[in-house]
């Protein structure tokens, strides 16, 4: 317990509805919904595919979301905002990858990088349809 608190006190962790960050929930719907992705689950983690490509995976813990980013842009992501991004493992550089804080992301920033992520692995056609359905994106 954290100082001054008591009976009744709200608790240090943060709530929800008080601090606007996104929980693994904000893009499960959406992963299950994009046209050829579907989950699985690898040793107790939730990852994303298209085909056999896995395009987004999340921490067993689910705090850490990664997710396909081209590998000649992820130095600017990260460094533009090292506290939310961070380059992948030593072993998955050589993948388009990134990994992501979700606590550090907004609902509608984690399901923006979750679509981009799926276009880098669909055929332009399926993402041309998505924006066509979609025109204020993901939302």
């Amino acid at each position: 317990m954290y100082a001054g608190a008591g009976p009744g006190s709200p608790s240090p962790r943060h709530d929800r509805q008080t601090v606007n960050m996104a929980v693994i929930d904000d893009v499960r719907a959406l992963g299950t919904e994009l046209e050829r992705s579907y989950p699985v689950y690898v040793r107790g983690r939730l990852k994303f595919r298209v085909g056999q490509i896995v395009y987004v995976a999340f921490s067993l813990d689910e705090r850490v979301m990664g997710f396909a980013f081209p590998k000649e842009e992820r130095a600017a992501l990260v460094g533009g905002d090292p506290l939310k991004f961070r380059m992948p493992a030593a072993s998955d550089l050589r993948f388009n990858w990134v990994d992501a804080d979700l606590g550090s992301l907004e609902p509608a920033e984690a399901r923006e990088l979750v679509v981009d992520a799926w276009r880098m692995v669909v055929p332009q056609k399926l993402s041309r349809a998505y924006d066509l359905a979609h025109p204020g994106g993901p939302g």
